[in-house]
């Protein structure tokens, strides 16, 4: 049996830019499956977090430790980023790039990104450019191909923030099959629609602090704090 890289446990986490504190003092743990939705105004922390978590930022305070070693924890988890990363290389180049970086043959490797393709109706677009994709085309291929090495923990940043209502109900419908077979997601949206369809548990961050951690329904029908109360009533939260 595969030993989990979780619980995830952060502990006092500073993070600062330019002699700003962009995470002040964050501590949390995340532990279990589940889709954890991390909310909050512009400005508040949200993709800070997110990369922090993920290693993409330098600490000025604070400590992350996984179940794992750093390098082993690392290996078993993927990045969405709000705009896709693209190669100027083919859709299957790019989604195959993962695998090959990690040894894979190059036979092996475009076997399973294709398979993936198929499987998110970008099939007919294995040998396009990706740069001239659609942006639900381009935010699909960058799932797959966060995908492609079955992390355990995926993070997302706002994966669906340009995309209109079909393509952002592709990608919700994919992630809920990735959680369903056993993937953890952490991810940031703006979107409370989203929030409340996908959301097991919310993080609520304002000013690069952690206010709330809560289960989804306990957040969205009493949330504890003043700025989480402003927030979900779509009012400016000071």
């Amino acid at each position: 049996m595969v030993t989990s890289i979780l619980p995830l446990r952060a502990s006092d986490l500073k993070v600062r830019k330019s002699r700003r504190l962009l995470l002040d003092g964050v501590s949390l743990s995340l532990s279990g499956t589940g889709t954890t939705i991390v909310l909050g105004p512009n400005g508040a922390g949200k993709s800070t977090l997110l990369k922090t978590l993920h290693g993409m930022e330098r600490l000025a305070g604070g400590d992350i430790q996984w179940a794992l070693p750093d390098k082993q924890a690392r290996d078993r988890q993927a990045f969405v980023f709000q705009t896709p990363i693209l190669m100027r290389r083919t859709v299957l180049e790019n989604v195959a790039y993962p695998l090959r970086l990690n040894g894979t043959s190059r036979k092996d490797a475009f076997r399973i990104a294709t398979d993936w393709l198929n499987r998110v109706h970008l099939g007919k677009a294995l040998n396009q450019r990706a740069t001239d994709l659609s942006g639900g085309e381009r935010q699909k291929m960058a799932l797959v191909r966060a995908l492609i090495r079955d992390p355990e923990v995926l993070f997302l940043d706002e994966p669906c923030a340009n995309l209109d209502g079909r393509a952002t109900r592709e990608i919700e419908d994919l992630l809920q099959e990735v959680h369903a077979a056993g993937t953890r997601l952490i991810m940031a949206t703006h979107d409370l629609g989203q929030a409340r369809r996908l959301a097991h548990d919310v993080i609520f961050m304002h000013k690069g602090a952690l206010l709330e951690q809560t289960p989804a329904t306990t957040f969205f029908e009493n949330p504890m704090t003043a700025q989480a109360q402003a927030f979900l009533n779509g009012d400016i939260v000071e």
